[in-house]
């Protein structure tokens, strides 16, 4: 039985990899890869979203706050999720590969919530410093809106 595969899924889990690749490089490199860091070249706009969301930036690195780095973690399992649905449906054809996805959407939905969650209660403790307009470019935007 063929694997029923939709072109926009594959190609938005083939796409998600480099970013979240990158996202979890920040992240686990921090302070190297923050604005002032040696690394801080391969995150260059990193400079403007570590401000904008400061779970991202100095706050919550100053306060070993774990909640960046564990949510980065989450993001190797969905990403391996992603790819091994790429390699499952189009390479192996296995037909319950579509279960594998759909595994891996609910966690990108999980954590998008959780991220919405946390700042609600947590008072926007870390995005009410912004203004209207950053918040919807920088962080609501890229977040999942």
């Amino acid at each position: 039985m063929a694997v029923k595969t939709h072109r926009w899924i594959s190609f938005w889990f083939l796409l998600t990899v480099p970013v979240i690749a990158w996202d979890v490089g920040y992240c686990f490199n921090r302070p190297r890869s923050m604005k002032g860091g040696d690394l801080h070249w391969l995150w260059k706009p990193y400079a403007i979203y570590q401000n904008v969301d400061y779970m991202y930036g100095w706050p919550a690195l100053e306060a070993n706050n774990g909640f960046t780095n564990a949510q980065s973690l989450l993001n190797i399992i969905e990403t391996l999720l992603n790819i091994m649905y790429l390699y499952l449906a189009h390479v192996v054809a296995w037909p319950p590969a579509p279960l594998v996805a759909f595994v891996s959407a609910s966690m990108t939905l999980s954590k998008t919530i959780l991220y919405w969650a946390q700042e609600y209660y947590c008072g926007f403790c870390s995005i009410g410093h912004n203004t209207a307009y950053d918040l919807i470019i920088y962080w609501i935007i890229p977040n999942g809106y």
